[in-house]
């Protein structure tokens, strides 16, 4: 069986407050994106983990993928499996594709295996892997909010309208980019401003952009070429570093052509299999 796990970007980013336990309460859409890996996994005789493409730090061995295998395998009779990640989406740029490819595997062993495992429990499964795993499982536009992963759909559609995302190759750490936020309740709801798509620029935050751009005017400067470029609408993507542009026609890439560029239709991804 072969899917193809995709990305995903944040639409405004809110960090509320700081928990006790340290960590952090926030708002946010989070909206899927056409930018995807290549995850096959097949039965086989004993369990084998190869990653190709993109270089991933750090032990195979701690991949979330083998972590969504384990945790499956933890609860449910299943054989080994050979995967197969090809990774396409970089890390550390905001855009969860680790996330997104433990929550598939999770979703194709329980369809691989006829599990039948619940979507209340896929989602359970997905948030002990991960903050925006369980995002990943119905892979749907949602307001997130707690930790990450207390999820409500949110019906926002923008497949008339097409999104470029630049990395320029920097690996931000996530706990850094939390160590430099003071937190608040911004003045408008997270709700109330995605209903007005023409005011996002002054309406729509995040909140990791202030301080990681004061840090690192690179992306500050990427995020104001965006907008040069004729997006509507630009943003820092979770707490980065990829940084991307929301237009209404297909713009014109060469302008970035310096950095990594994706451009894609703002369709909602469909699972193949």
């Amino acid at each position: 069986m072969i899917t193809f796990p995709n990305s995903k970007i944040n639409l405004g980013l809110n960090i509320l407050d700081k928990r006790a336990n340290g960590y952090h309460n926030l708002e946010t859409c989070i909206y899927p994106i056409l930018w995807h890996d290549i995850l096959e996994i097949i039965p086989s005789k004993s369990f084998s983990f190869v990653q190709t493409g993109r270089i991933i730090p750090g032990d195979p061995k701690h991949n979330l993928c083998v972590k969504a295998y384990n945790l499956i395998k933890k609860y449910y009779q299943i054989p080994p499996t050979n995967i197969h990640l090809h990774k396409i989406i970089p890390t550390g740029a905001g855009l969860g594709g680790g996330s997104a490819d433990a929550a598939f595997t999770l979703k194709m062993l329980n369809q691989l295996f006829l599990l039948k495992i619940s979507n209340k429990r896929l989602l359970h499964y997905a948030s002990l892997l991960g903050s925006d795993c369980p995002f990943f499982i119905d892979n749907l536009p949602a307001i997130a909010s707690g930790t990450g992963t207390k999820l409500e759909p949110y019906e926002l559609n923008l497949s008339k309208y097409y999104i470029i995302v630049i990395f320029a190759n920097l690996h931000l750490s996530t706990s850094n980019s939390y160590a430099h936020i003071q937190p608040k309740i911004p003045k408008n709801s997270l709700r109330a401003s995605l209903k007005n798509l023409k005011k996002w620029p002054t309406l729509l935050r995040n909140d990791f952009e202030p301080p990681l751009f004061n840090n690192t005017p690179l992306l500050a400067n990427i995020k104001s070429r965006l907008y040069t470029q004729g997006a509507f609408y630009a943003s820092m993507s979770g707490s980065g570093s990829a940084v991307y542009g929301l237009f209404e026609n297909p713009p014109e890439v060469s302008a970035f052509q310096k950095y990594e560029c994706v451009l894609r239709p703002l369709e909602l991804p469909s699972e193949l299999s």
